[in-house]
Order: C-alpha cells, then structure tokens, then sequence
C-alpha cells in the first residue's frame, strides 16, 4: 500500500523562506554597512545558491518534503523538547552569529583572521554545505522537527552521507556555523557560534534516542553506524 504524498506547500511558508534566505544570506553585509566587503559578499552568495539549489533538488526527488517541512512548527506531534530546540538551531543561533559578526565588522573593521584562514574557512564552509545539502535530498524524511512521521510511511535512510553519519544534516551545518565567525573575522561570532555548536549536540542526542526508541530499524541501524555527528569520536 503506497502513501499518498502531499506536495502541496502553503503560501506563507514560501515566502517566509525566500524572507529568511534573502535575510540569512546579506545580514551581515547590511549590519556591517560595508559594500567593499568582500568575505560578506562571498557569505551571501553561498548562501543564497544553497538556499536556492538545495530546495530545487529537493523538490526534484523529493516534491513532498517541501510540504512536511513547510509545516514546521505546526505538526501536532512534534516533540515538545524541540519546539524549543529547532528556533534555536535553526534561527535564533545562526541570526545571533550573523548579527555579532556584522557588527563587529562595521565598528571595528579590521581584519581579525589572515586570509589564508578566511579562505579556509569559505571552503569549509562550502563543504559543510555540501554535505547537508546531501542529507536533505537524500533523505525524504528530513522535517524540520522531530517526529516520527506515520503518515509518511517514514522508515530508516541509510544510504548517501547516512553511511557516514547519523545525522550527517546537523554535522554539516556545524561546520558552517563554526566556520562563518572565521570568514567574516569575528571573535565575538565565535562565542554564538560555539553555544549553536552545543545547541546543535543537545538536539543530535535527544532525536537520536528518540529514533532508537520509535522508529523500526533504527537501533540495528545505529550499530551498523556508529558515529551521530562526527567518526570516530561521538
């Protein structure tokens, strides 16, 4: 017996994520004041293309991830403790980053970081994306709360960049959050960035036991993969 998708995506979270793209990905640039801002610039447009190419594939493979995830915070059984850790992680952390960093770039305007650590952290950053992105569309079970979604006849995902982690989402956006302080030389970024970091282990924990525990397969998976964020170490 099938599941009947639902592709149909409510206006209002459309354009609630081409607001938050558009603002996610120039804020820094519009706190700092700065147009000759290049490390800005180049944060931005990775960001937009991220934003814009990874929804596309997504709903490419995936048409009815987009209505799952456009729902958000309205999924009745989404687990309480996440209705406060996903703002956390998924705007409130990476807002506080980019706030930090533009203003710190508008009222002290030196470099923080040699270049060589601004272009190490750019492709970093890329990578980390990368690598998100990959999660997202292979993986039609990527909501944006944590739930176990009957409806969707949602069952393990073991394929792709789940080989390599179990939560290989949340591995790469840490990547991302801890690298953006060093492109947009920030000290002060750091300090949002590192309590996003621990925001993002809280949440990898709490959904992980709450997969072994509901979802059929995932204790069997979790041995056959035994790294939730990072090999070798946790």
């Amino acid at each position: 017996m099938s599941v009947k998708q639902n592709t149909q995506v409510p206006l209002r979270a459309v354009i609630s994520f081409i607001v938050i793209s558009l603002i996610f990905a120039f804020l820094p640039l519009l706190i700092a004041g700065r147009w000759d801002w290049w490390q800005g610039w180049a944060y931005g447009i990775v960001m937009l293309l991220n934003a814009v190419l990874s929804r596309l594939l997504m709903a490419r493979r995936h048409p009815d991830l987009l209505a799952e995830r456009g729902k958000a915070m309205q999924h009745a059984d989404a687990k309480p403790w996440d209705r406060k850790l996903a703002p956390l992680v998924g705007f409130i952390g990476p807002f506080a980053i980019l706030i930090v960093c533009g203003l710190e770039a508008r009222f002290s305007g030196s470099a923080v970081f040699p270049l060589w650590a601004n272009l190490l952290a750019l492709l970093a950053m890329v990578l980390g994306i990368i690598f998100s992105s990959w999660a997202l569309v292979e993986n039609r079970f990527f909501s944006g709360m944590v739930r176990i979604q009957s409806e969707r006849g949602h069952h393990v995902v073991d394929s792709g960049p789940y080989r390599v982690v179990r939560h290989p989402g949340y591995a790469g956006a840490m990547v991302v959050f801890l690298a953006t302080p060093f492109l947009l030389n920030s000290l002060w970024g750091l300090l949002p960035a590192a309590l996003t970091f621990a925001a993002i282990v809280l949440r990898t924990a709490l959904e992980d036991q709450t997969l072994q525990a509901e979802l059929t397969g995932y204790a069997e998976y979790a041995r056959r993969t035994k790294y939730r964020l990072l090999p070798w170490v946790w």
